[in-house]
């Protein structure tokens, strides 16, 4: 008995293409609805609520990231309005946003990105590039890519072998 080394058949490439890697800026997105900061909060709420989102990015008139606000935050505005029984209508997005918000690199690969977003508790990053908000990742665009590439590995470069127990006898 002797144990073999295999690999498993190999797709067969086209001579002269090459596979890119997936990357987060190939299926990010970049229709995004923003926020202001001196937008009032029950504006987000009901922007939220109209386009099925759970948070946004707040930018500045240069469209560089200020911010990110969410649902939560806004359910925090609205439980602490009514707690102390103060009006909703003055909080504004910058005293509810989250300020110090994480960001992911557009050519950084979807599979490295679904392992920041395992080991964070983030439902979404922004992307920049030259400080500028040029789009977003999500949890369902990573998964989304994930479904594109089933038949692929993780990492092209990486191939699993598996042992096989073989009999010497032919």
């Amino acid at each position: 008995m002797a144990i073999k080394s295999f690999q498993g058949a190999r797709k067969q490439q086209q001579k002269g293409t090459t596979q890119l890697p997936c990357r987060v800026c190939d299926y990010m997105t970049t229709d995004l609805i923003t926020f202001r900061t001196d937008q009032k909060v029950i504006e987000v709420v009901e922007i939220l609520i109209k386009n099925k989102i759970s948070g946004g990015p707040v930018v500045n008139a240069q469209n560089e990231l200020v911010g990110i606000i969410s649902e939560g935050d806004c359910l925090k505005q609205i439980s602490d309005s009514r707690y102390y029984n103060m009006p909703m209508e003055d909080d504004t997005v910058e005293q509810r946003m989250v300020k110090n918000v994480d960001t992911l690199d557009g050519n950084m690969n979807v599979f490295d990105a679904a392992n920041v977003f395992l080991e964070s508790k983030h439902r979404r990053f922004p992307i920049l590039e030259n400080g500028k908000l040029v789009g977003q990742i999500s949890q369902k665009d990573i998964l989304m890519a994930a479904l594109e590439m089933k038949g692929d590995n993780w990492n092209s470069t990486t191939r699993t072998s598996h042992n096989v127990i073989t009999d010497n006898q032919s």
